[in-house]
């Protein structure tokens, strides 16, 4: 499958070989994606393994705040390719691992690495941006791939039709070969229908279901002088969008329903969809305002930034 064409803007796989048939990528041509100015471009797996004699490989970076555990460990591609998204390989106490979103590179060096890692037992993917190569993945670990069933249409190159597990429920289990995993995926929607978030050990992968924003990773703990200070009035930590790269935000009433459905969870750090994009429960992370907080914060900043200042939303408050 190493012929087959990937769109080096999105980094999605097609199922053929053939240039002359596949001259535009229709997850690009969506408002959510962009065709970048150099124009519709596509590679091959085995370009990219070995292109303008710069090998791309992938990059595995344990989460700062757990270096000793090493329950979550991002895989990012270098150099950036495409949307430049990492996964994150989820090490669960049950033994089976999951991955979390997918990055189109695949080689030998990588499935070592996941092999020595303890394998892997399930992909979920939060939305279709984010598809890639996931076919070769699940075929490689065989093992099963979860989608939220409102997507299905924006596959590209379908895995084996077995492979899918297709998330209909807000809230669903992973549960593999019996066991428990203690992964929940969870339905937001938003930036699409199906987009899904992830809970594992209150931890939140969340992928850009809720986009981390510059102001979110700041650290406010100290001025230019070292004096402690609380972080500023109406800073966010996330925003929510319909399209990220063309910057059209969601609207104020489906901001409002994925808070509805989020609000159930406890949780205590996010992981955006890039490296870095960390944030934890913490007094230097947020001038002490706990990370489900600063979500709720940030919705109603945004709600209120888009000129809604009267929508009951902004009178919903952090349950106890």
């Amino acid at each position: 499958m190493s012929s087959l064409l990937i769109c080096t803007a999105c980094g999605t796989q097609f199922p053929t070989a053939d240039r002359a048939v596949l001259t535009t990528c229709f997850i690009c041509d969506d408002p959510r994606q962009y065709i970048p100015p150099s124009g519709q471009g596509f590679t091959t797996m085995a370009e990219l393994q070995q292109q303008d004699g710069q090998r791309f490989r992938n990059e595995f970076t344990p989460l700062a705040s757990d270096p000793k555990k090493q329950q979550l460990i991002s895989i990012s591609t270098a150099p950036k390719f495409a949307i430049g998204q990492r996964a994150v390989l989820v090490r669960t106490p049950s033994g089976k691992n999951v991955l979390w979103d997918c990055v189109t590179l695949l080689d030998d060096d990588t499935a070592a690495a996941v092999d020595a890692l303890g394998g892997l037992h399930a992909i979920v993917i939060s939305h279709p941006h984010y598809y890639s190569t996931h076919a070769d993945w699940a075929a490689r670990f065989a093992c099963p791939v979860y989608l939220a069933d409102d997507d299905a249409a924006w596959i590209a190159r379908r895995a084996d039709e077995d492979s899918y597990v297709f998330v209909r429920d807000i809230e669903t289990r992973i549960v593999l070969d019996g066991v428990d995993t203690g992964v929940t995926a969870i339905k937001l929607g938003g930036h699409f229908p199906g987009s899904l978030v992830l809970l594992f050990d209150q931890r939140l992968l969340i992928a850009d279901t809720l986009m981390t924003t510059p102001a979110g990773l700041a650290n406010w703990t100290a001025d230019a002088a070292g004096q402690t200070r609380a972080r500023p009035t109406g800073a966010n930590s996330f925003a929510f969008m319909w399209s990220i790269p063309n910057m059209i935000p969601l609207s104020a009433g489906e901001v409002a329903r994925m808070w509805d459905i989020l609000q159930a969870y406890e949780f205590r750090s996010t992981h955006g969809a890039f490296v870095g994009q960390d944030i934890e429960d913490s007094p230097s992370g947020g001038g002490g305002v706990g990370v489900k907080a600063r979500v709720l914060e940030s919705m109603q900043i945004q709600v209120r930034a888009m000129g809604y200042a009267d929508h009951p939303f902004l009178q919903v408050r952090l349950r106890d």
